[in-house]
């Protein structure tokens, strides 16, 4: 009896151990976000429960709370999850910011109510006291506009709070409340988060609101800013007026740059802040020294304005960071990032700009090319050195980049240099450069004039040869002035392969194209010649096609037949994208690219271009207005990709309504026109808007669903209607509107 309790005991702990967690598993949300990022860097095991506070599936952004602790956890972009749900969720911690979660799964509990937002402030969130916590906030909003992130469109406002602006994000496309919100006294309701940069160092405040109904209008503005009176320009400062209660703050690093009566830098270990100070005072590079000024952000970068510096007059220079391109713009997320930073990078000179207020250096490193400046003090009368192209050096500087944004990868950067002392030749320019060329020929030309007869029969070849390259080079400046212009592009692939035959003592050339078409002359038997042929690449995608060129069998291959080819294949590379690029863009610019029809562009040209044939022939036209009726409730309920095929199936069938000489146009959203170039009177435009009436007939096919439309449609005539293009509109929209009204 004993031995069958004591192995059920064991049993029994087995059991429990096997159903536990694993070992080391965080399973509440308060114990993940008291880890430092250090420890949040070891992908530490999580299973916790939590309540959803905010879900964006198409950037799989979640943020979950439980008590006051709030996270956010990468999740799939296919979870159906709403604010009030019980979540259990399984991953992994990430190191950023603050902690955060990387999902492996999530599993909905229960659905249940909303949790109740907690009242927040500025200096709170500022502080990062309320980081993916629910909260409520006061403010008034200064601006209300759309914006667009990943293709998709949502209200973005700034909220001027007590404290300062809070960026306030909310996932609605709704346009029309815009200017209902400008200049009203809110309260939002959402889940807040910190702007950062590439450091991790807060730069602003943004607040996530899910729908619409996060925002509490509490007081209008009194009237529309569109009926205030209009201020001169010269008089618009003078209405203005501010309230600053930032208080004074005191920094301590040392001083790697200082631009006298404008800025200085600071570093402290990988810590470093742009200064802007109007100080004049001597100040010098390496010395210790502490700042005092008002915190800013400018541009997504930290900074201190108005500062004052005080130098302590120790000596203690920090050593540059030896660095590279793929340092100074890292790839991924979380990359390090050494912007103000003093660093040095090797680079080979491509150029150097000498200008009044500054010195450029352009350089590449690593592929990449990047510039090196130092600006020209008022009592600098040296130039410094002319360092010859294709040197390479090592300059030190300030690291400048052009973007705090540590979701950006690859974000350019320029060094800011202290001195001519900051410029390091490591190695002067290979001697196969131009000016010792020059040199050579010189004195090859000064030892053929010694030679009498025969140097009279050099100087008549260079001379003819001379005269050969020139009218070359005349012929490809001629060719780039085509590429760039109108001329069709079969004439300047002849010109390109003219070049290069005329390159090649006149060997037949031609190009064969990708689609299968030849351009140039390609010998009758080509099987009896020794063919040379050159890709035409493109930058992306396949090949373009090749430029091939014909020799006899006995001839000797000579290096130029590949040079030559080369140069005239990258010439039909440029001249084929050129035209590539130039008939997509006029597509782009005169058509709809949803659903492939005139765009409003295309349809005004085409009513200017009525208008006139009318005058000259005193003709009628009709011009017919399209609303789509209830098109946002087909967003609403299937989303907007299945609106935006509905929109085009509706495009194909309005388009079969209407005759060979009329023109469909979209004018934007759920809004077409039709013109109807020939009518005799009223009743033809009519039975054209009849025949679009029966295009609602029946169902349209989307997918998996069976949509039933409507559209409401108002007709105006010209000239009966309006002598211009915008009172015809007018006209139409304005029966269209009619139409809709009658059918509310």
């Amino acid at each position: 009896m004993k031995k069958l309790i004591l192995i059920f005991a064991i049993l029994l702990v087995w059991a429990s151990a096997a159903c536990a967690e694993a070992p080391g598993t965080l399973t509440t949300l308060h114990a993940i976000t008291a880890l430092s990022n250090a420890e949040a860097s070891k992908e530490l095991p999580v299973a916790f429960e939590a309540t959803v506070t905010y879900y964006r599936g198409y950037e799989t952004t979640l943020v979950v709370q439980d008590g006051d602790a709030g996270i956010y956890v990468h999740a799939p972009a296919n979870a159906k999850l709403v604010p009030g749900d019980r979540v259990l969720i399984k991953g992994t911690t990430r190191p950023s910011f603050n902690p955060y979660v990387e999902s492996s799964s999530i599993a909905l509990l229960r659905h249940g109510p909303q949790l109740k937002p907690q009242p927040s402030n500025f200096d709170q969130m500022i502080r990062a006291q309320a980081d993916c916590q629910l909260v409520t906030v006061h403010g008034v909003v200064h601006a209300a506009d759309m914006e667009l992130n990943l293709g998709v469109r949502s209200i973005s406002l700034q909220l001027l709070t007590d404290g300062g602006y809070i960026v306030v994000a909310v996932d609605s496309d709704d346009a029309s409340v815009l200017e209902g919100l400008l200049d009203a006294e809110v309260l939002v309701n959402g889940v807040a988060s910190e702007e950062f940069d590439s450091k991790m160092q807060v730069t602003g405040i943004r607040i996530h609101v899910q729908t619409l109904a996060g925002i509490q209008v509490l007081k209008r503005a009194t009237g529309s800013p569109w009926t205030l009176p209009v201020t001169s320009m010269e008089r618009v400062l003078s209405v203005y007026h501010m309230t600053d209660s930032t208080p004074r703050v005191r920094v301590h690093g040392i001083i790697t740059y200082y631009a006298p009566g404008s800025v200085v830098v600071l570093q402290d270990g990988d810590k470093s802040i742009w200064i802007a100070t109007r100080t004049n005072i001597p100040l010098r590079i390496g010395d210790a020294a502490d700042a005092t000024g008002f915190p800013d952000a400018n541009n997504g970068f930290l900074s201190l304005e108005h500062g004052e510096i005080r130098d302590n007059l120790i000596q203690a220079p920090i050593t540059p960071l030896p660095a590279t391109w793929q340092i100074l713009s890292p790839t991924g997320f979380n990359s390090s990032s050494h912007h103000f930073d003093l660093v040095s990078i090797e680079g080979k000179v491509v150029s150097q700009v000498r200008a009044a207020t500054q010195y450029e250096y352009v350089l590449s490193a690593d592929g990449q090319v990047f510039s090196a400046f130092l600006r020209r003090s008022e009592n600098q009368v040296s130039d410094g050195p002319q360092i010859p192209v294709g040197s390479l050096i090592r300059v030190t500087g300030i690291c400048i980049r052009e973007n705090s944004n540590p979701y950006i990868p690859q974000v350019p950067f320029n060094i800011l240099m202290r001195s001519f002392d900051d410029i390091e030749v490591i190695k002067g320019p290979s001697l196969l450069n131009i000016r010792n060329l020059t040199l050579i020929v010189v004195l090859l030309l000064a030892i053929v004039a010694l030679v009498g007869g025969w140097g009279w029969k050099l100087e008549h070849k260079v001379r003819r040869q001379t005269a050969a390259l020139a009218a070359l080079e005349r012929q490809r400046s001629s060719i780039l002035v085509d590429i760039n212009g109108s001329r069709p592009l079969v004439e300047i692939l002849e010109k390109i392969v003219g070049v290069v035959s005329s390159m090649l003592d006149g060997a037949p050339c031609w190009c064969e194209l990708a689609d299968g078409s030849t351009v140039g002359v390609c010998p009758a038997e080509p099987h009896n010649l020794e063919i040379v042929r050159a890709k035409i690449d493109a930058r992306s995608g396949p090949s373009l096609g090749a430029l091939l060129a014909a020799f006899p069998p006995e001839s000797r291959p000579v290096a130029r037949r590949t040079e030559a080819l080369t140069d005239g294949a990258r010439l039909a590379a440029l001249a084929i994208e050129t035209r590539r690029l130039y008939s997509d863009l006029r597509h782009r610019s005169e058509f709809d690219l949803l659903t492939e029809i005139p765009n409003r562009f295309a349809m005004e040209k085409r009513m200017d271009i009525l208008i006139e044939e009318a005058l000259q022939s005193s003709g009628i036209f009709g011009l017919i207005y399209i609303d789509l009726d209830e098109f946002k409730q087909i967003n609403d309920r299937y989303g907007h990709h299945i609106g935006d095929l509905y929109l085009q199936e509706v495009a194909v069938r309005m388009t079969r309504q209407l005759r060979g000489r009329d023109m469909l146009a979209r004018l934007g959203g759920d809004e077409f026109a039709a013109l109807v170039s020939v009518v005799s009177s009223r009743a033809d435009v009519e039975e054209a808007v009849r025949r679009l009436e029966h295009c609602f007939d029946t169902p349209f096919a989307v997918e998996e669903h069976s949509l039933w439309g409507e559209a409401s449609i108002g007709i105006a005539l010209y000239p009966e209607d309006g002598l211009t293009k915008d009172s015809l509109l007018s006209v139409a929209d304005a029966a269209m509107y009619a139409v809709k009204n009658s059918k509310r």
